[in-house]
């Protein structure tokens, strides 16, 4: 067995004192008092820019598994690549799980939650594996390290750092103690005994069973630039000390198990379990071919445009949920549940290939989620988008949340025949916009029957009843000589500029006398 470093060299490589011992640890951070069964999940975002549908989607795995298990979900950032860190981002992955109603628990006894805080912990596991000469001192320079990339792309070799192109792998201790001498700052690195022409199995939650060459790559655990951890080693120090049951990440990571495996086993704990879910795609619009969604080119990637267009969140929610458990759908139709919190679903039934986002049905279970809402909660959500992300003309439908309410409430009364044609709390002012003179936009392209509209104007009561308004609207039609739906036609277009509306009778009453006299007078004109 390979000797490893004496404690006091340690300390220098280090740059310091390892604070805890791997059993103090293990007391700080002890097993979770929880039922048995229950799943310890987190989402563990890099603040690296904005919120990516995928992690909307990550995050609602993770904490439907924690909810339907009794089990706790975390947040976690893991902000050690200070290169790449985006200003603001952590709020906006605060503000994106606020209004999406995705609420965690982060219990003090197992933080900071923070990875940049966490880094006494990180360095007391390194502390270990060095002692045990699992890890060494590295002390390559980036342009040795570019130079050992050419020759191994010159040679068809992977590249990397090992076997022979690990220059520092087996240096003595008075060798470090030289570059230590000298001032030089030495990355922290896997001493790997893997073999990769040997195979390492692994589970997958969604996968089952999978097999990989062993990992013999010398991969940095503890960067030389700032003391800080790579993801796998900080995976490895805190989904352990945080007690995590099973880890959710993007298929992107499945050539990362092998060296997972291997850093959990080489410190005798037991690996999480790991569910790798598939991309969400699209259709390209040019070639008809599936595609992963792009950051740069799709902005429903984008979870910022989805609240800007005013998307209800649930139905954002309940979409996700539905690619995740394809049952909920035909559950939440007939009944059987009322939301995705009383879907019981499983891993293993989350898509292994690429799964499609369809605009298209997002916008059917927009319709769905808004067809059914109370009015009030619909005022509610209309007004709360119009005030943070409206202009000033969504801003002006607004103003009276009485007429508002009024507008809102047109057929929606009648559950055998729900209206459905709203999608977005943009896409709904913009709907009803008719409603506000400043808003109303006449049809210049309609040819007005001015007959029609001189006999309603002669006989227009607002006080008529439904009945009685309909009994005139058929006496215009039968003087006249044209069929009833002509007349209703000519005073629809007239008062909306539109052919196609909910309730006219509905509508008048809404507007009331004087706009619908001024919008006929208007058409005559």
């Amino acid at each position: 067995m390979r000797n490893g470093l004496s404690p006091s060299l340690i300390e220098r490589v280090l740059g310091g004192k390892p604070k805890y011992t791997i059993a103090e640890l293990e007391e700080k951070f002890p097993p979770r008092n929880l039922p048995e069964g229950a799943f310890v999940t987190r989402f563990a975002p890099s603040p690296t820019g904005f919120m990516h549908i995928g992690g909307l989607y990550q995050v609602l795995i993770n904490s439907k598994l924690a909810q339907q298990s009794n089990g706790v979900f975390m947040l976690r950032i893991e902000d050690t690549d200070t290169k790449r860190e985006v200003k603001d981002a952590v709020q906006i992955i605060l503000d994106s799980l606020k209004k999406f109603g995705l609420s965690y628990n982060n219990d003090e006894k197992y933080g900071p939650y923070y990875q940049s805080q966490r880094k006494e912990i990180y360095h007391s596991v390194a502390a270990d594996l060095l002692a045990r000469g699992l890890a060494y001192p590295c002390f390559l320079t980036a342009p040795e390290m570019e130079e050992i990339r050419a020759r191994q792309n010159a040679a068809g070799f992977p590249t990397g750092i090992y076997g022979e192109f690990a220059r520092d792998r087996d240096i003595c201790e008075e060798e470090i103690i030289k570059h230590l001498d000298n001032g030089e700052v030495p990355s922290i690195r896997l001493y790997s005994n893997g073999n990769p022409d040997a195979r390492i199995f692994c589970k997958d939650a969604v996968r089952g069973s999978i097999s990989f060459p062993e990992n013999n790559e010398d991969l940095v655990l503890i960067k030389s630039n700032d003391g800080l951890p790579t993801y796998h080693f900080a995976h490895l120090c805190d989904d352990h000390f945080m007690r995590t049951t099973h880890v959710v990440r993007g298929a992107e990571w499945l050539s990362s198990l092998p060296l997972h495996y291997q850093l959990f086993r080489m410190m005798g704990w037991t690996p999480p379990l790991y569910i790798h879910t598939s991309t969400l795609d699209k259709l390209d619009a040019e070639t008809g071919k599936q595609r992963k969604l792009s950051k740069r080119h799709d902005p429903e990637s984008n979870v910022a445009n989805l609240l800007a267009d005013g998307w209800p969140t649930n139905a954002v929610l309940e979409y996700l949920f539905n690619i995740i458990a394809s049952g909920y759908e035909e559950s939440k139709l007939k009944g059987a549940v009322k939301s995705i919190w009383d879907y019981e679903f499983r891993p293993k039934k989350i898509p292994m290939s690429g799964a499609l986002f369809d605009m298209k049905k997002l916008e059917w279970w927009a319709k769905e989620n808004i067809a059914v809402m109370p009015v009030d909660e619909l005022v509610n959500s209309v007004v709360n988008w119009a005030q943070e992300y409206g202009d000033s003309m969504h801003k002006a439908q607004i103003d009276d949340v009485k007429y508002l309410t009024s507008v809102l409430s047109i057929e929606r009364d009648n559950p055998k025949r729900i209206r459905k044609d709203f999608i977005t709390w943009k896409q709904t002012l913009s709907e009803v916009s008719y409603f506000w003179d400043s808003l109303y936009q006449p049809n210049r392209d309609f040819e007005f029957n001015h007959d029609l509209l001189n006999e309603f104007l002669a006989t227009f009561d607002i006080r008529d009843d439904k009945d009685t308004w309909w009994n005139k609207i058929v006496a215009i039609a039968t003087k006249i000589g044209v069929k009833n739906g002509d007349v209703a036609m000519n005073l629809r277009v007239a008062l909306t500029g539109r052919t196609n509306t909910p309730d006219l009778y509905s509508i008048m009453q809404v507007m009331g006398e004087n706009c619908v006299k001024e919008r006929v007078q208007g058409a005559l004109k």
